[in-house]
């Protein structure tokens, strides 16, 4: 592998077990979300020694909270609360539904909260989240959001008309993404990588089948 500098970290695109492992090669927190991890690397990249780069977010060792124990002033931090199926009984209760499902904008929460040891931010501040939702508010201006490139790049693939002339678009989209995870460019689809490199997907071309 390419000697990591500031500048190759930040043209390639690392998995989340990637950068675990850069983390630990280089004595650095391994715990977190990729940004998390990301942000300990590009630290570690700018000079700034090891010992002071620091978890951004601590683990407090506490009993995980049952359904019942769980209240609207319950703390999402040091209180053992954490997104688990105890979380999912007690929201499923509160709004008397059969099914319910974790937001990206609840961890979101959680984390920041957790990041700032905010003892004031409550499971309240969750179901306002819910109840009055923000569609992708929290999430665009987190830099957790931005190590989702693979997420974007298949969504964007197959929002565009020209995927349509592909048969297996995950296929299609896997071998184009391959090709640009591995380049410096922007870690981004668009319709230019189809003609860059139709031989690798010529296969999947509908006109070929």
């Amino acid at each position: 592998m390419t000697q990591l500098t500031k500048k190759t970290f930040k043209e390639a695109y690392f998995y989340k077990a990637e950068l675990i492992e850069l983390c630990r090669e280089h004595g650095l927190p391994t715990q977190g979300t990729k940004a998390e991890l990301n942000h300990y690397l590009d630290c570690f990249l700018s000079g700034i020694p090891v010992n002071q780069i620091k978890p951004v977010r601590k683990s407090a060792k506490r009993k995980a909270l049952k359904a019942a124990d769980i209240h609207l002033n319950t703390p999402l931090v040091d209180s053992g609360f954490s997104f688990n199926n105890e979380a999912r009984i007690f929201f499923k209760t509160y709004f008397n539904v059969g099914k319910f499902s974790f937001t990206k904008n609840m961890a979101i929460t959680k984390r920041r909260a957790e990041a700032k040891h905010d003892l004031t931010v409550t499971i309240g501040d969750l179901v306002r989240l819910i109840t009055n939702p923000t569609p992708d508010q929290l999430a665009s201006k987190t830099p957790e959001e931005q190590t989702y490139q693979w997420n974007h790049f298949v969504h964007d693939f197959c929002q565009s008309p020209k995927s349509k002339e592909f048969s297996k678009k995950l296929k299609v989209a896997a071998i184009l993404w391959q090709h640009v995870k591995h380049s410096s460019g922007p870690k981004q689809y668009r319709n230019a990588l189809l003609k860059q490199f139709a031989k690798d997907i010529k296969p999947y071309h509908i006109k070929n089948n």
